[in-house]
This record gives C-alpha cells, sequence and structure tokens, in this order.
C-alpha cells in the first residue's frame, strides 16, 4: 500500500483505544470505532454450581475478556487451585491471569489449533486420566476445540462470562470512514468480519479490492476470501504489537 495507513480499529472502545494510542506512537492514524461491547453473562453462583459438579483439572480461558468477566462474577482465586492445569490461548489472556496471580500455560500458536498440540491434550493423556475441563470464554464462538477434546475422551463444559453486544452504526459513521480516508480495517474474529460486511457494500470495489483488511488468524482470512475481499493481510495474532510490526513492515517494503 502506498498510502499512509488510515485504520478503522473495530474492537470494543477500551480495547480500541488502547491499540490507537500504540498505533499513534508509531505515527499511524486511526479510528476507533467500535462495534461492539461487552457485558457480564454468569454469577458467582453460577459459577460456583458449574465447579462443583464438574470439578475439573484443566481450565482453558480463551481471551483476556473472558478472564476479565469471570474474575468479575466470582474472584478466580477463590474456585481455581495450584492442582488445576491453567491454559491461556494467548499472550494477552496470559497477561490477564498473571496479573490476578494466576499460574498459567500458554502454547506457542495462539489459536484452538495451538493448544491442541500441547503435550497435555494428546489422547492418551487425556484418556488415561478422563479430564474434565472447562472452557470459559464469550458467548457462541468456534467449537472446534471443545469438539476435539471430547474425541480425545475428555468431558469438556463451557463457561459463557460475557457476551457481545452490537452496537448500531449510523450512515454517519460510514461517512466518517470515507471523510477519514480509510483504507485499512482491523478484524479480530469471524463475528466481527461478518459483522462490517454487513454494515458496508463489500459489492463496492473500493472496499471489496482496495481497502486492506488485516485479519489475525487463517480462519478469518479464509472467510474474508469466502465473502469476496482481496487485500488481505493475516497478521497471525490479535496481539497489538503483532498488528502493528505488520503494518509497519508493510509500510517499509512500499518506501
Amino acid at each position: 500500500m502506498s498510502k499512509p495507513f488510515k485504520v478503522a480499529i473495530t474492537r470494543p472502545q477500551q480495547q480500541g483505544l488502547a491499540l490507537q494510542d500504540a498505533l499513534n506512537e508509531v505515527g499511524i492514524s486511526s479510528l476507533c470505532q467500535p462495534l461492539f461491547t461487552y457485558r457480564l453473562n454468569t454469577s458467582q453462583l453460577a459459577i460456583a454450581e458449574q465447579v462443583e459438579k464438574l470439578q475439573p483439572s484443566i481450565v482453558i480461558f480463551i481471551s483476556a475478556a473472558a478472564v476479565e468477566y469471570a474474575n468479575q462474577a466470582f474472584s478466580l482465586s477463590s474456585w481455581i487451585n495450584s492442582k488445576q492445569l491453567i491454559v491461556a490461548v494467548g499472550k494477552k489472556t496470559l497477561t490477564a491471569l498473571t496479573t490476578l496471580g494466576i499460574q498459567a500455560i500458554c502454547p506457542e500458536l495462539h489459536n484452538s489449533e495451538g493448544i491442541l498440540a500441547l503435550p497435555q491434550f494428546i489422547p492418551a493423556q487425556i484418556k488415561q486420566n478422563h479430564k474434565n475441563i472447562l472452557i470459559v470464554r464469550g458467548d457462541g464462538g468456534r467449537e472446534f476445540l471443545a469438539e476435539q477434546l471430547c474425541i480425545r475422551g475428555a468431558d469438556v463444559e463451557y463457561l459463557e462470562s460475557y457476551r457481545r453486544e452490537w452496537l448500531a452504526l449510523s450512515s454517519q459513521d460510514l461517512d466518517l470512514w470515507q471523510q477519514e480516508n480509510i483504507n485499512t480495517i482491523i478484524i479480530t474474529s469471524n463475528d466481527l468480519l461478518k459483522r462490517v460486511v454487513e454494515l458496508i457494500d463489500v459489492t463496492d470495489n473500493y472496499w471489496q479490492n482496495t481497502c486492506l483488511w488485516l485479519v489475525v488468524s487463517e480462519r478469518i482470512a479464509h472467510t474474508a476470501k469466502q465473502l469476496g475481499l482481496k487485500n488481505i493481510v493475516n497478521a497471525h495474532s490479535a496481539n497489538n504489537q503483532t498488528i502493528i510490526s505488520t503494518l509497519l513492515n508493510m509500510e517499509s517494503k512500499n518506501d
């Protein structure tokens, strides 16, 4: 891309503003336009009852938001113990747990496939110990991890600690994207990608062929291609620094 990046950040406001500040520090202009927010989706009683019944030996946290809202409902230190294996899907999730004093491991590849590649999750290990696994996440999402763990012999339950609430985007908001000359949209989930595609006319030549769609996984990149988008770059991580490094590397190649 020869023109300077003009980035649309579609994350919830707190995370979006953090990324915007980081982009500003390296001279990349951005517009923070949250398309959804989070709401608490569980309670102390619900968590206590589920943990008591399942007795999980492994707890997997899918996102930093999953950590934050689970802890908001019922302090993690009250129901997580040192005998359990705690797994964070990525670095931000790991940091969120560490901040709360929870020791966890994190796979090298920050997705479901990375978790499944950990030695603790090989079929022989799971079948031998008949693991009860609790996956802490938001409402809905990819089922692949739970399905594969069940195939390998685990008993799996979800703790959906938060839910997403989509925000309205007015025609004036979309006009602002054009006024600000947005040429890059950061997409961090399949659901978010589909929401953006619903809101803007992706049959328009600019959004479909010219605008850069910066995604954070191969799965999202595949969906973007299926939706007819042409200019797709995969940062391979939702980590702010990785996203920024990807943009800076592209910028340097175009100098």
